[in-house]
């Protein structure tokens, strides 16, 4: 089995319960573990895959609950890094059907230092570029593209979710999109929301943004489509893998356990960068198990406590 590295933020989600999608009305908030590499990696590990967390909290109680959290989980924490910045919060308030809307306060995740040394544990393994936070400035970003241009150089089979959030981009969306080329150029699998890859790619329907996406690079593409299932393409085969229904409250980390779901399975496979080995149909079968782990996160509050095991899956 593969090791697979996720890099990115590890922060504390408020979370408003019942109270709208009004930020500004809200007065009870829960904390949650959350950030989208991290849910992620917690994902990988509760379906007993091998996932390690790369990425910086502060030297707070905050930052102590997150590396916790995440070590009950059985991820590898041991490459995580903290800093003297207070630990990046966000706020979330969800809509009667569990939608989200976010306020950050960023702090320490933006502090993640590059670590050479690192190169020779991607060798052959997987690395998952995931951060909603890692175009915005800091160390973080710099130490992204570095970790890129190390996967490149060491057979790392490359997973890229550009994570878009309106609220950080809002006016900004173009620069969004220049930051995400060279790694979905580089990627053989992305992970897209519809409006991430209508967005990337200027196109209008999901068809051809897939063939302009392809044509940057990425062999395998999935597009969320919320209660509609996921759109999967490649280069020479493209289908609707429908999801499961459920009763959501809470959509967050529905892609991230998702995704993870997807990875711990690739981790599987001898070869996955040679991503031409998996067929259609192994990676339509992929696909479906992977909605059903995204499903089945919606429905309980928090994105890591709600992930589901191996044990609930096969029940589905």
């Amino acid at each position: 089995m593969k090791k697979v590295y996720c890099i990115g933020e590890l922060l504390i989600d408020f979370v408003a319960k019942k109270q709208g999608n009004d930020l500004s009305k809200a007065t009870d908030f829960t904390k949650k573990a959350g950030g989208a590499p991290a849910n992620v990696a917690a994902a990988i590990a509760k379906l007993n895959g091998n996932s390690y967390f790369v990425g910086c909290v502060g030297k707070d109680p905050f930052g102590t609950f997150l590396l916790n959290t995440l070590d009950q989980g059985n991820v590898n924490t041991s490459l995580a890094q903290r800093s003297t910045t207070f630990t990046t919060l966000a706020f979330v308030s969800l809509a009667a059907d569990g939608e989200r809307d976010f306020v950050f306060s960023r702090g320490a995740d933006r502090e993640l230092s590059y670590n050479s040394q690192l190169k020779e544990h991607f060798k052959n393994q997987i690395i998952h570029f995931g951060a909603a936070t890692s175009f915005l400035g800091g160390q973080l970003e710099k130490t992204y593209s570095n970790y890129l241009q190390d996967a490149i150089l060491n057979n790392t089979f490359i997973c890229f979710d550009p994570n878009f959030r309106t609220d950080l981009w809002k006016g900004d969306e173009i620069t969004f999109v220049e930051k995400c080329l060279p790694f979905i150029e580089k990627a053989h699998l992305a992970k897209f929301s519809l409006e991430e890859a209508l967005l990337i790619s200027g196109k209008q329907d999901p068809a051809e943004a897939c063939t302009f996406l392809h044509n940057l690079g990425v062999g395998i593409i999935t597009i969320t489509l919320g209660k509609e299932g996921t759109l999967l393409s490649t280069p020479t085969n493209q289908k609707t893998i429908p999801s499961i229904s459920v009763k959501s409250v809470d959509t967050t980390g529905a892609g991230d356990a998702f995704i993870g779901c997807l990875l711990q399975q690739i981790s599987k496979t001898d070869n996955p960068t040679e991503h031409q080995q998996l067929s259609f149909s192994q990676l339509e079968e992929m696909v479906m198990l992977a909605n059903k782990a995204g499903a089945i996160t919606t429905t309980n509050y928090g994105a890591i406590e709600s992930l589901p095991d191996q044990n609930l899956l096969e029940k589905l």
